[in-house]
């Protein structure tokens, strides 16, 4: 089962909201919410995005994204990263492991669908 978009957020009313203004905007979603299921169901679902929180129980969102980067498979998958507002250093790490694009939270609706559509139409695959 392809998706267009894995969701991986350990908040509820997060999530939801992704959830929500993704499918509003036409796409297929999965989520989950911790670290492991997220790598987990980067190889089973072969999404065309990740939207990929930091903070996330099991594994860390840079957890999750060193190991995505270090498999041949999953190597080129676009991901989004969620961090929380002021965390500079959170950037500066996830764009050493090889993030593509950022938002961060609170974050404006139009902000994350903004960067899916980017990702994947950089992706080479429509948005």
């Amino acid at each position: 089962m392809a998706v267009d978009i894995l969701i991986a957020e350990d908040e509820p009313s997060i999530l939801e909201s992704l959830d929500f203004i993704l499918r509003r905007a036409g796409w297929t979603i999965s989520a989950v919410t911790d670290g492991e299921a997220a790598i987990e169901a980067v190889r089973r679902l072969k999404p065309r995005v990740l939207v990929l929180d930091v903070m996330l129980p099991k594994r860390s969102g840079f957890e999750v994204l060193k190991q995505i980067r270090a498999d041949a498979e999953t190597h080129a998958l676009p991901v989004l990263i969620l961090t929380a507002k002021g965390q500079q250093q959170d950037r500066r790490i996830a764009e050493e492991f090889g993030a593509d694009e950022f938002v961060t939270k609170p974050y404006a609706n139009a902000e994350v669908v903004g960067a899916v559509r980017q990702l994947l139409s950089r992706n080479g695959g429509t948005a």
